[in-house]
């Protein structure tokens, strides 16, 4: 597997790491219909909806996003998601690859506190993956009231 465009990646990744900037989320997508070259396709600043929104339902993606979620009235949190997006329509040999690619997919990324395989955008709601993200976490301020 290979990056068609490794230094936007990063300067992307970066983006998405910095709390001060707008941008919070990147988008993954093969470069063709055939190989394994992966390239950045769509950065924004509208979290998790606005990522899940561009999923293609036909295509095997990769999604890192910045996600903060208050845990008590005193506190906000801050963790990154990587989401591996399997849609219902990805080719059979596409899917195949997924499991080896998304690996070096993630390693390329760095940290993330969780990792999410979905296959379809209603995987991805935001009060789903802040329920993981506190599991992650341990600590529950909340008594489990999400």
């Amino acid at each position: 597997m290979s990056f068609a465009n490794k230094e936007e990646v990063k300067t992307a990744h970066s983006a998405v790491l910095d709390d001060k900037n707008e941008t919070n989320w990147l988008l993954i997508s093969y470069a063709g219909p055939k190989g394994d070259a992966v390239a950045l396709t769509a950065t924004g600043s509208g979290g998790l909806q606005e990522l899940a929104e561009r999923f293609d339902e036909g295509q095997a993606q990769y999604g890192y996003v910045r996600v903060e979620y208050a845990n008590d009235t005193e506190s906000k949190r801050v963790k990154f998601v990587f989401v591996v997006w399997i849609g219902e329509g990805t080719k059979v040999m596409r899917k195949a690859g997924v499991s080896v690619h998304s690996g070096n997919v993630k390693q390329e990324l760095g940290f993330a506190s969780i990792q999410v395989t979905a296959s379809s955008k209603g995987d991805l709601k935001e009060e789903h993956i802040v329920k993981k993200l506190r599991d992650a976490g341990g600590a529950d301020y909340n008594g489990g009231r999400g």
